[in-house]
């Protein structure tokens, strides 16, 4: 049975027991009006009436059945009586007889108990009809609305005495079990390698110079990867202040780190070229680590793609053709990043474009850039689909590429370039100008106004 179908009972049944009190009180002369009984004994279960009355019965020897029901009323008649009543019934029977009796009295009572049921009637039906909710466990204790029925021992749900400090303690009790997990440190193997040696010092602790000799001295003499994995970490942080930057170079650090590039361990490659990355930005230390430039290199084109130890890679090498100086190590490898800037995933393509963009602001390089084969399918980069960055990135990469030709009287020669070089694809084509052309209604406004200066320009 629904709660509001319960309400509408447990109404029903207080509106009838009111009137059928109402008339035993009047033919009842004996009891004084402001006499008053109430019965807080709690019922375990409800069953209906069939005629009167809804009463808790509880199940046990005898059969006995206690019912308690209180009403109060106000009644407007010739001296404007005013009562409440309570009392007690001993079963159903008696309660039926008495209300029988009082129906069998004078017209005037039963006009007053019909018009006392009917307002009680109509408060009972508004009061129903605004959804109140009635606990079903007998006094203050209602059941918490949040409580799943686990349906343990009993079969119902639990009780408690407010549904919100239930649920505070519920979720102050898993906030404790999850941080005392959260505090246990899980079982793998650092603690066995941590016990053979303690490193002195924190990836983030700032070094002097001679906290970093000893740093490049284990780094040197370990074998273990734990301990050169947080030896190139610690010394990639360091080589991010500019100060560290030459005492690293000063104290022999580029070979050292530099040697560990030869590695097959995928992370501590990574930890390398970041190290290496940060170095890079001092220029004295671009001419020492000019000599591994194009292992780096050829470790990027073979490696998984889009891994992290290529993107380290990019990223260095990036840093490396910044300057004019040693692109020319690398010329040989245009065709590669040409091919890596299609299959790359998103990030891969952002990296492999800033890199060719470094080469395309060098006019000495154009010639050995346009020549090189590139796959026809960079033309799909020139599309309103690819976000702002990728979209600006191309197009600074097709306008610096154009610029070049026109000042270095490339277009005279186009013989000498094959249809699957880059300068048939960007130049003579003239698929490019139609996707760039197509670009000059795109949303961004940034995007639109590269596309409108880059065709001022064709």
């Amino acid at each position: 049975m629904g709660r509001t179908r319960e309400a509408g009972c447990v109404a029903a049944g207080v509106v009838i027991g009111a009137g059928a009190c109402y008339c035993v009180y009047r033919l009842t002369w004996g009891r004084d009006e402001n006499e008053k009984i109430w019965d807080d004994d709690e019922e375990d279960d409800e069953e209906e009436s069939s005629d009167i009355v809804e009463t808790g019965v509880q199940t046990g020897k005898g059969a006995k059945a206690n019912a308690g029901v209180g009403a109060g009323a106000r009644l407007q008649d010739e001296s404007k009586v005013k009562a409440e009543v309570g009392m007690e019934l001993q079963n159903g029977s008696d309660v039926k007889a008495e209300a029988h009796l009082g129906a069998q009295s004078g017209g005037g009572l039963e006009a007053k108990a019909k018009a006392l049921f009917s307002t009680l009637k109509e408060q009972a039906s508004a009061k129903a009809s605004r959804g109140a909710r009635l606990g079903t466990i007998s006094g203050n204790r209602t059941l918490a609305p949040s409580l799943p029925c686990p349906g343990g021992r009993g079969g119902g749900c639990h009780p408690t005495r407010s549904g919100a400090r239930s649920g505070s303690r519920a979720s102050g009790k898993t906030k404790g079990r999850t941080r005392g997990k959260s505090t246990r440190t899980p079982a793998t193997s650092w603690p066995v390698r941590r016990g053979k040696f303690n490193f002195p010092y924190k990836i983030d602790d700032i070094l002097g110079a001679s906290d970093l000799q000893k740093v490049l001295n284990i780094l040197e003499r370990s074998n273990d990867p734990f301990i050169q994995e947080i030896a190139l970490v610690t010394l990639g942080n360091n080589a991010a202040y500019s100060f560290n930057q030459n005492a690293i170079r000063e104290l022999g650090g580029l070979p050292i780190i530099a040697k560990l590039i030869k590695t097959k361990d995928p992370i501590i490659r990574e930890k390398a070229y970041n190290a290496l990355n940060n170095l890079s930005v001092n220029a004295e230390n671009q001419g020492k680590i000019k000599t591994y430039i194009s292992q780096v290199c050829d470790d990027t084109m073979i490696c998984r793609l889009d891994s992290a130890v290529q993107m380290a890679g990019l990223r260095l090498l990036t840093n490396m053709t910044v300057t004019n100086h040693y692109q020319h190590l690398l010329s040989y490898s245009f065709p590669d990043f040409f091919a890596l800037l299609f299959l790359g995933n998103y990030f891969t393509k952002i990296q492999i474009m800033k890199l060719i963009i470094n080469f395309t602001e060098n006019p000495a390089m154009t010639r050995e850039l346009v020549s090189c084969k590139v796959p026809s399918e960079l033309i799909s980069l020139f599309n309103k689909e690819w976000d702002r960055e990728i979209l600006l990135n191309i197009l600074t990469l097709f306008e610096n590429i154009n610029d070049n030709i026109k000042n270095e009287g490339l277009a005279s020669s186009k013989k000498e370039f094959s249809r699957s070089s880059l300068f048939f694809l960007f130049k003579e084509s003239g698929v490019c100008v139609k996707k760039i052309k197509a670009l000059a209604n795109h949303n961004d406004l940034v995007v639109k106004v590269k596309v409108l200066k880059v065709l001022t320009k064709l």
